[in-house]
């Protein structure tokens, strides 16, 4: 008698494991992760993202406008009289309104891009805002440039042109940017932390008047040690392990010494906490205000003479400039950490990540928070193995859930968090290696992009300087067919940003 054998195809052994939905729609395995893996690297983007819900309000939420509003519309004084409690509602207002467009936006972008991306307010934009236009404009009007800002951007973005740009920039370029961010996050963790500040004799110095003192710089120093420690022995979670760990122990000093804010609106102390304190203080969950969603004058800034107008104008194609190539350096920074490039050196779902990213600065504008976009703090998710959309999607929940735990994000001490900007700007800054530093004509645009990221505090500045110098080293050497015809219209458009104070003072507008 014949045993009929089973047929090897059909048994469970042999048949390829069943991938669930979410797998497949995310690419999960095909991109080498897990769902824990995305599950803490999302949670980790998150915690080092947080500081954005304190630090934006205390940066748009306390500043009166020309006509001596808030941007809730509150008046700045009272009888004469700097409101408190206009500026604690206010604050409040900013802090809601800023955790719901980041949220939403950047599960939108884990859900249609599919890309490891948080979205928040930007710092820069909000700064400029606040310290400038206000003055000339209400907030609502400074909303409505925002707003217009990313009108523009999706534009771009629809009719192919912003994907056009990213696709014109050299190899030599992309490797640079992502190395000059990895630089300047690294700077960004270190003085976020109070490990280095402005010195009273030279640009920075180390801690305090040159020395580490203080109980939050000891907690950056340990966190930075036991991350390293974990991370060289391969421990998984090493960066979510090392922010809980040292938010755990910054909250119970804080509750034995109170030490206290660095800044406390009255008094700076050396040794505070730099942006959160980690105390608890009064309920841990609130119900949100978001009063402050679409109080946005679209039209208002534009009135008045030509001059008016030219710099009206002006301002927006600052604001666009700025927020279009931060995204293009974010973008290529992050898909190279995780190696989610393609040949050509472009992200999957490129024109899904664009327009997520345009619609985002729209969001921000009609949400009063500016102009939200991409953060390159996205980089330690992903150096925790993050690598699709959803751990977008889990740093937006965590977004959305601070709307009503606000008080316990802010628990969350930036000397905690910093460790993991600091370790992703080493893994960043690896692929310096991959640079041909014999050819001048690639590797003098390359180190002004890298060197002036950190030295200005601006993605902007290290991209456009550049793009500058590639397209006038290839001029001069007699190779300018080399230079992509979209490489000589960014450079022009560089020029002009570089060159707009002059062009505003000239013009008697500055």
């Amino acid at each position: 008698m014949v045993q009929n054998s089973p047929k090897a195809a059909t048994t469970p052994a042999a048949l390829p494991p069943q991938r669930s939905a979410l797998d497949r729609y995310f690419a999960i395995s095909r991109r080498g992760s897990t769902i824990g893996a995305e599950i803490r690297g999302g949670l980790v983007t998150f915690v080092t993202m947080a500081y954005i819900i304190a630090l934006n309000p205390l940066i748009i939420g306390t500043v009166p406008d020309v006509n001596g509003n808030l941007v809730s519309g509150l008046p700045f004084k009272v009888d004469g009289v700097v409101s408190g409690a206009n500026i604690g509602a206010t604050i409040g207002m900013v802090a809601a309104a800023t955790a719901l467009v980041g949220g939403i936006m950047t599960i939108l972008m884990g859900v249609y891009a599919r890309f490891p991306i948080g979205l928040a307010t930007g710092l820069g934009i909000n700064a400029l805002l606040a310290a400038s236009l206000v003055l000339k404009m209400t907030w609502a009007q400074a909303m409505g440039l925002v707003v217009w800002e990313g009108i523009i951007i999706t534009i771009l973005v629809l009719t192919g042109f912003r994907k056009a740009v990213f696709k014109a920039v050299p190899h030599s370029l992309r490797i640079a940017i992502s190395v000059g961010i990895g630089l300047f996050i690294a700077l960004i963790g270190l003085k976020d932390s109070g490990f280095v500040r402005s010195g009273s004799g030279t640009p920075v110095t180390l801690g305090v008047n040159g020395n580490l003192f203080g109980w939050p710089t000891l907690v950056f120093c340990v966190g930075l040690v036991l991350l390293i420690i974990l991370f060289v022995r391969k421990v998984k979670g090493a960066m979510l392990i090392s922010v809980v760990g040292m938010t755990i122990v910054s909250v119970i000093l804080e509750a034995v010494i109170h030490n206290g804010a660095y800044n406390d609106g009255v008094t700076i102390h050396p040794t505070g906490w730099q942006l959160n304190v980690p105390a608890i203080t009064g309920k841990l969950w609130d119900l949100p205000n978001l009063h402050l969603l679409f109080r946005v004058d679209m039209f208002g800034s534009f009135k008045g003479g030509p001059t008016v107008v030219l710099s009206v104008l002006l301002t927006i194609f600052a604001l666009l400039l700025s927020d279009f190539f931060d995204t293009m350096g974010t973008i290529f920074a992050i898909g190279s950490e995780g190696g989610l490039l393609d040949k050509n050196g472009n992200p999957p779902y490129m024109q899904q990540i664009l327009i997520v990213d345009s619609l985002a600065a729209v969001a921000g504008g009609l949400g009063s928070v500016s102009s939200n976009t991409s953060y390159i703090e996205s980089a330690s998710g992903v150096g925790e193995g993050a690598r699709t959309g959803l751990a977008s999607v889990v740093t937006g929940i965590g977004f959305l859930l601070a709307l009503l735990l606000a008080p316990l994000v802010n628990l969350v001490p930036s000397e905690a968090a910093a460790p993991v900007l600091v370790l992703v700007g080493f893994l960043m800054m690896q692929q310096v290696s991959e640079l041909d530093w014999r050819d001048l004509e690639e590797a003098i645009p390359a180190y002004a992009t890298m060197v002036l990221m950190p030295f200005t505090y601006s993605i902007t500045n290290g991209i456009g300087a550049g793009f500058l110098l590639y397209a006038i080293i290839k001029l001069v050497r007699g190779k300018a067919k080399e230079v992509h015809p979209l490489m000589w219209v960014i450079a022009a458009l560089f020029f002009l940003y570089f060159a707009q104070g002059v062009i505003l003072h000239w013009m008697g507008l500055s």
